[in-house]
């Protein structure tokens, strides 16, 4: 029974928008694959982990005989496209239990599995908060603060980002106990404080698929999910149960000891120092040294083995010696696309501030290490 004919491009595109959630092993066999749906002339694809769900639609420049629903597995299907030459005609015929992908002479026979038994994340008509802004915008928001976010931290309120709608901002948050980034951006009207702690792998599956333009994203606040909706793709998530950490108590207030420092030269030193660091240990340290002018950045590893580099700064307040993890400085200097970046301190003790030259709305605070 022929289902649909049409070229690889229209069908590989949609499919990869959806796969990122598969998981190649999974408990239930059916979470493996993607749902295949064809209802009035519009194909949709959607998968889902049981936590996320991403629908999309493909071109519509398909030719489909008929309405239809089957379920056949995600990877091996975007393998299939994948090894199949650019705008190459595809047809898909159903042959009882098999899906079978046909292209000149080239044909594969995919298992289906029922499309009724596949676990679709229901989809709620009110939300309690909408919000509306541009794709880049929401993509940075969440570029600058993503790799803060704990992995597999036995404190699980921490594997996910805080997305808080307040008045007229909505404020991204991330931490792992040991830094935390936060960033926010101006909206258009006011809202009703709600917030919500979004899993780290949705986070990142959004980074993926929003666009740098100025097209939108809306974003709709349910009692226990979360639904962005942009560019034919709509990502439902369901949210983490818990209380995260009051972010205001840990943003220092006292840090009057700063510089400002060129991005990329203190991130190429940070990086020639850490070729000596110990390699091995989940915290590595770095030893920050700030004197009149003048910052000693120095590794050490368990070889005795030591790298020093030493760069110039304006800088007039009593000396600090502290020491950091390195990984903490390098993610957030790999990340933040600005010419120059401020530090600040309060003592030795204490944590430090990074934060953007221009942008009062981002700020990067780092605990001390002992070291």
């Amino acid at each position: 029974m022929l289902l649909l004919k049409t070229n690889r491009d229209t069908l590989l595109k949609p499919l990869q928008t959806v796969t990122g959630i598969v998981e190649r092993r999974q408990t239930l066999p059916i979470l493996s694959n993607v749902l295949i749906q064809q209802d009035n002339e519009k194909t949709t694809f959607l998968t889902t982990d049981l936590e996320i769900q991403i629908k999309t639609a493909a071109a519509k420049d398909a030719s489909a005989d008929q309405n239809f629903s089957l379920t056949v597995s995600a990877k091996k299907f975007q393998d299939i496209l994948r090894s199949l030459t650019s705008n190459a005609e595809i047809t898909l015929t159903r042959q009882d239990d098999h899906l079978q992908v046909k292209s000149g002479k080239s044909a594969f026979n995919l298992q289906i599995l029922p499309a009724e038994d596949f676990p679709e994340i229901a989809q709620e008509l009110d939300s309690e908060v909408s919000i509306t802004l541009k794709q880049s915008e929401f993509k940075k928001l969440l570029h600058l603060v993503q790799f803060s976010v704990a992995q597999q931290d036995i404190r699980y309120y921490l594997n996910g980002l805080l997305l808080l709608v307040e008045s007229k901002h909505l404020i991204a948050v991330g931490t792992d106990g040991h830094r935390l980034a936060y960033i926010a951006t101006d909206l258009e009207s006011d809202q009703k404080k709600q917030e919500v702690i979004l899993p780290r792998k949705a986070v990142f599956e959004l980074s993926k698929l929003l666009n740098d333009s100025e097209d939108p994203v809306k974003i709709e606040y349910f009692q226990n999910k979360v639904r962005f909706s942009f560019s034919d793709i709509i990502l439902t998530s369901k949210i983490i149960d818990g209380k995260f950490p009051d972010y205001n108590r840990v943003i220092p207030t006292k840090n009057d000891k700063l510089f400002e420092i060129d991005r990329l030269i203190f991130l190429q030193a940070l990086q020639r120092v850490s070729i000596l660091s110990n390699q091995s240990e989940k915290f590595r340290g770095v030893r920050l040294v700030v004197s009149k002018d003048n910052l000693c950045i120095l590794c050490k590893n368990n070889e005795q083995e030591e790298a020093q580099e030493e760069l110039e700064i304006k800088y007039d307040h009593e000396s600090i010696d502290i020491s950091l993890n390195i990984t903490y400085l390098l993610d957030l200097l790999n990340n933040v696309n600005s010419e120059t970046v401020q530090c600040a301190f309060e003592n030795a003790n204490s944590s430090v501030l990074v934060t953007v030259p221009g942008n009062k709305e981002f700020k990067y605070i780092v605990m001390p290490m002992r070291i």
